[in-house]
């Protein structure tokens, strides 16, 4: 699948998988951060953003979607960091075609099986919104604070908003293909071979993504694994602390290896 992405800066290819029901500008402030030591390549994943449609959706296809990519841009090699379910895709590439992956950083996402409500009223918002196809953002989201409390997690949301022809707003998301993955294959831990190469798992201290129980499973399946955690920050690490989150990704990039 052909993903469309953004290239910014120069240097090393370093490729940003975004999370579920985000698109490649959640990961703008860490691009922007890296732009100038790096190659930036932002991608919408599939049914995200402005990239294709597809009922499959499981983490070997999508990871099979950033190789083609790779290949497409005639990169050999590169550094990938994903947050949520872009950092199981990160995993499931480097599990599978090591030697595509210089290094990887996982942001706030463990190997392992999740339960599958911890979205449960946002795909009830998302469908809300996708049925009525309010004519303003302010109509947009009130109609989603029915079924998402938090502001900032609305606000989130609402970047998926696209006016149409009409003047109605529809979603970017193909919610048909995430809904039908949601509940088993989205919810998968990455399997695969071993991968040895340089891996920092980035916590934000309140989140309860990565817990000490996922410890043996991170190390056996990255043994070259390091954990850093960021204080006062949940699972949105990247945007509640930009500043934090670019330093430590970037003096893990920059050091030798990899």
């Amino acid at each position: 699948m052909k993903l469309n992405y953004q290239i910014q800066g120069a240097g090393q290819p370093l490729v940003l998988m975004h999370g579920m029901f985000g698109s490649l500008s959640n990961l703008g402030l860490v691009g922007r951060g890296l732009m100038a030591r790096y190659r930036v390549i932002s991608v919408d994943l599939r049914n995200h953003g402005e990239s294709p449609h597809a009922m499959e959706m499981d983490y070997p296809g999508m990871a099979d979607d950033i190789v083609e990519l790779l290949d497409d841009l005639e990169i050999p090699r590169a550094h990938l960091l994903g947050h949520s379910m872009g950092g199981k895709i990160g995993m499931q590439v480097a599990l599978n075609q090591p030697e595509r992956v210089a290094k990887l950083v996982v942001a706030d996402i463990a190997p392992v099986d999740y339960k599958p409500d911890r979205h449960g009223g946002v795909l009830e918002g998302l469908n809300a919104l996708a049925a009525a196809r309010p004519s303003s953002r302010q109509q947009a989201d009130q109609l989603l604070s029915e079924y998402v409390e938090e502001a900032g997690v609305r606000a989130f949301l609402l970047k998926n908003l696209v006016r149409a022809d009409d003047g109605h707003f529809d979603l970017r998301l193909y919610l048909e293909g995430i809904l039908a993955n949601y509940y088993d294959t989205l919810t998968l831990a990455p399997t695969g071979t071993p991968f040895s190469g340089p891996t920092l798992f980035i916590k934000g201290a309140d989140s309860a993504y990565i817990q000490d129980k996922h410890r043996e499973t991170v190390m056996r399946l990255f043994p070259n694994a390091q954990l850093k955690i960021i204080a006062h920050a949940g699972h949105w690490l990247h945007a509640e602390k930009p500043d934090t989150f670019n330093r430590i990704v970037g003096d893990f990039l920059d050091a030798g290896g990899g």
